[in-house]
């Protein structure tokens, strides 16, 4: 047997390559909070919890979960069997209610290290794939109709994605619809356009809005109004002429199996962190799939580890048919791993090496770190 001995976590700064423009937020940065999980037998388990915006997106930051794993999460899990990754997460959820990310971190670093332990993928772990490779979106998000249409040109051009998110709601619905149907008409055919309201319309909005994206061409909507209004999804994916997809609603198999059975969204946008953890977020899946409610692939916006550790999850989806987003790291200016996760052909190669299947850039984490020690170089004064 080997038990956790320590429990590691701090917070690393990333820029990112332009701004990323939501209805909440506006992210020139990304926070990742990092765990490394120590065992008795030498090995050391990786995971990550990453937010959008710190709290604009929901009630956890990077800083509450480094605070939380700390004080709350480490006492509890100290000492106990590191070969049991199910056992550990049932002993943490029986003493921290919610925490879902922080959650999804620990998570995430016991099945990797079980992961090393086993000689077996994540993915092996957790069911078994049924793909190697992901669909991957990219979110335009820059908030300028014509650099918006030239990245993603370029984005096609170089087959790295041929479908498109566009984040709207920040400004009026003409403008918005505008923008979209500018994108549409410029990429035609050759692309995918779904758009992420991110929660910014009430219902009346939503109606005229849906409808006027749908004869923009736009192929799908993710969550139009608040995550708390279950009725009002449903009654917005009854009228809709196209597909209408559940996010931040979605905080797990609880109320996946609400949406579920009131027929709230048309689609799930399934991510780890926000389902509280790898296995919970294949509950989630099971749901969707029993009801009949398609499936894709979300993101925090995570950099390498979560990442990866999402596209060992949805590697074992039997039906993806929406795709994913997870293209975090290539949104941010740094890289985390030794080796850069493969995106080619619109799609990301999910690792096939023991857990994540992924090494850390050690010295690269080490200068970006929020605590690393910064040099500064004195000025002899002139006077």
């Amino acid at each position: 047997m080997a038990i956790i001995e320590r429990i590691e976590v701090f917070l690393v700064d990333v820029p990112t390559i332009r701004s990323h423009v939501l209805a909440m937020a506006t992210m020139n940065s990304q926070v990742l909070c990092i765990v490394r999980l120590h065992c008795s037998d030498g090995i050391v388990g990786v995971g990550e919890a990453t937010t959008i915006g710190g709290l604009s997106y929901g009630p956890e930051s990077p800083e509450t979960i480094k605070l939380a794993i700390e004080t709350y999460f480490a006492p509890v899990l100290e000492g106990i069997d590191a070969t049991r990754p199910a056992q550990a997460m049932a002993r943490l959820s029986a003493h921290i209610v919610g925490n879902h990310f922080a959650k999804c971190a620990i998570e995430t670093a016991l099945l990797d290290a079980q992961g090393k332990r086993s000689r077996l993928p994540v993915s092996e772990l957790i069911g078994g794939r049924v793909r190697d490779r992901l669909p991957v979106l990219w979110t335009l998000a820059s908030g300028n109709t014509a650099r918006d249409i030239e990245e993603a040109e370029d984005m096609i051009s170089r087959k790295r994605h041929n479908a498109f998110k566009l984040k709207i709601g920040k400004r009026s619905l003409e403008d918005d619809v505008a923008h979209v149907a500018a994108i549409k008409r410029a990429l035609g055919d050759s692309a995918s356009i779904r758009v992420d309201v991110n929660m910014a319309w009430d219902e009346t909005t939503a109606a005229r809005g849906i409808d006027m994206l749908a004869d923009a061409g736009c192929d799908l909507v993710e969550q139009p109004i608040t995550r708390s209004n279950l009725a009002g999804m449903a009654r917005l994916s009854a009228r809709a002429r196209i597909p209408i997809m559940a996010d931040e609603s979605l905080t797990g198999p609880t109320t996946a199996y609400d949406f579920a059975t009131h027929a709230g969204a048309h689609v799930f946008a399934v991510k780890i962190e926000q389902s509280g953890g790898l296995l919970a977020a294949r509950q989630v899946q099971a749901i969707a799939e029993a009801a009949g409610v398609a499936l894709y692939g979300g993101t925090m916006l995570e950099a390498g580890i979560g990442t990866v550790a999402s596209a060992h999850v949805f590697a074992t989806f039997a039906r993806l048919p929406f795709g994913t987003e997870l293209f975090g790291p290539l949104l941010l200016t740094d890289e985390i791993l030794t080796t850069p996760l493969e995106y080619a052909d619109f799609s990301l190669k999910v690792p096939d090496s023991p857990g994540l299947g992924i090494d850390l850039d050690e010295d690269r984490i080490a200068f970006l770190r929020r605590d690393a020690p910064r040099k500064t170089i004195s000025i002899p004064s002139t006077q």
